[in-house]
């Protein structure tokens, strides 16, 4: 008896389930995003578009634009253009976009119109985290990542070679122009006057361009040495003044020299100092993963919860290192939770005497390596180092007991592994946007996927009324936060053509009765 198929009829009237939640098992991602996009407050980004008169093509819903973004960062897709395909090509696409196919363009303009209440959904991500007990503040380890800017490297030049290039882009413009005279007299001389020429020549053009582009280059730089300098005038007064004091109650004259005063007027940039033509505010920074090469980029900064890896506070600064970093993230950690963890771990990039002597981490017991870890080292016991010593000196005792080197050892394995997932696993490797403030918003939206998706994986449901609920295909219009009233839903009512708007149609019309007002 010969092998039977099944059915194999690519003409069939009918591909998919009629009904969305059908084309998806119930454990998934995108059912899990659906419930939790219904649990958070989109106002911001529904208020902006009550501003307008109403008039206009029907905007795609703000929930389904955000329920597609999230799962495209949840999952490794970040390009518009790449979402937009996968609208047509994949079912969980399909599914939260409702069946519908926004093109690249809409969101693309989507996430750089929201990209700063997209990221506000961090904080709210945060405390349904915390209110699933994933949260404990325990321990909090910190660090940070290099990540590629959206621009190239080869994009940037130093100051020292600015000033060589705008000289000789002036000289060559000068010839130019002297060229460029030189051949409307012969023309003159040979066709007689009357040639428009008011056209400028290409090379001309594209010189006077980059010409421009050094000067505010320049210009930057050279603002920022004078912001610099202010900073370091503030600094060496504040300790001449302590300086001062200082001798008056003792009497004596304090050994050393004195702070040298610098005048931010005669500050000028360091000849190495650069700046990216591309993406101004991104940074040269040696590369942690490939020792001795460097990338055009931010340093991205995670403090990450132990309990179950959630970002509590997330940051991106434009310094090389990490040192200035450590107060602001767990200053950070205090406002997202509204309380500072109850330890702390970094390392050694994070030490400075400066740190963990301010009041601001009084009562946070700080694990910070002092310098390299040598394996194999002794453990102490002594509860404190004997005799007066410097704060370095009690840390390194601190970590070098048992207690200290149980806690230490752990933050590799808290916050390392976050990284290498948003990295390596899902490929995030380079922002799509460009500029200092884009980029801080970018990292939150990247963090708070990462944390929807530790949330998911805890098994974690949101007691939300996002699914089937009167027969609505997804969340009803009066449940949307942040933007339907009981008198808007009742003029859906009135009028169901109103509820394109919102994308969610009725799956039967007993949906319609007064009792959903």
């Amino acid at each position: 008896m010969g092998k039977s198929f099944l059915p194999d009829d690519m003409n069939q009237s009918l591909l998919f389930p009629p009904s969305l939640h059908d084309w998806l098992p119930e454990r998934h991602l995108a059912r899990f995003l659906v419930d939790v996009v219904a649990a958070l407050d989109l106002g911001a980004i529904y208020a902006s578009y009550e501003a307008g008169d109403g008039r206009g093509q029907s905007a795609y819903a703000p929930s389904m634009m955000v329920r597609v973004l999230l799962y495209g960062y949840a999952t490794g897709v970040y390009s518009s253009r790449k979402i937009e395909a996968r609208t047509y090509e994949d079912v969980a696409f399909r599914y939260l976009s409702a069946d519908a196919h926004p093109d690249h363009d809409t969101f693309a303009d989507f996430r750089k119109r929201h990209l700063e209440a997209l990221a506000g959904l961090f904080t709210q991500a945060l405390l349904l985290c915390e209110k699933a007990g994933l949260v404990k503040l325990g321990h909090v380890s910190i660090d940070g990542t290099k990540i590629k800017a959206n621009a190239s490297k080869h994009k940037a030049m130093s100051y020292g070679r600015m000033g060589e290039a705008e000289a000789r882009l002036k000289a060559e413009i000068e010839a130019l122009l002297k060229q460029a005279e030189a051949t409307d007299t012969a023309e003159d001389a040979q066709y007689g006057k009357g040639k428009r020429g008011d056209e400028l020549p290409v090379e001309l053009a594209r010189r006077e361009s980059r010409l421009k582009k050094i000067a505010q280059a320049k210009a930057e730089l050279e603002q920022e040495a004078r912001e610099k300098a202010e900073r370091e005038r503030a600094e060496a007064e504040a300790k001449l003044a302590k300086r001062r004091e200082h001798e008056e109650q003792t009497g004596k004259k304090m050994r050393g020299r004195a702070p040298k005063v610098p005048d931010p007027e005669q500050a000028q940039p360091e000849a190495k100092a650069q700046r990216n033509f591309t993406d101004a505010d991104s940074r040269i920074m040696p590369d942690g993963a490939n020792k001795g090469s460097f990338v055009q980029g931010y340093n991205a900064q995670a403090a990450v919860d132990s309990k179950a890896q959630i970002i509590v506070a997330a940051e991106v600064t434009q310094e090389t290192t990490d040192n200035g970093q450590l107060l602001p993230m767990l200053d950070q950690v205090k406002q997202n939770m509204g309380r500072a963890p109850d330890a702390a771990s970094a390392d050694a990039g994070y030490w400075s005497e400066a740190n963990v002597t301010d009041e601001s981490v009084a009562g946070i017991d700080l694990h910070i390596a002092t310098g390299r870890d040598k394996h194999g080292g002794t453990v102490g016991t002594a509860s404190e180092p004997p005799g007066e010593v410097t704060a370095k000196e009690v840390m390194r005792h601190k970590l070098g007991t048992e207690a200290g080197r149980s806690i230490y050892k752990m933050r590799k394995a808290i916050v390392e592994p976050v990284f290498g997932q948003i990295k390596e696993q899902r490929g995030f490797r380079r922002f799509s946007l460009r500029g200092a403030d884009n980029v801080r918003r970018e990292w939150k939206l990247v963090c708070l996927a990462s944390n929807l998706l530790k949330l998911f994986g805890s098994g974690w449901e949101p007691q939300t009324a996002s699914r089937s609920i009167g027969g609505w295909s997804c969340t009803p219009p009066h449940l949307q936060p942040g933007i339907h009233s009981k008198s808007a839903f009742s003029g859906c009512i009135d009028n169901p053509a109103k509820i394109i708007f919102s994308r969610c149609k009725p799956r039967r019309t007993d949906v319609l009765s007064p009792t959903h007002s």
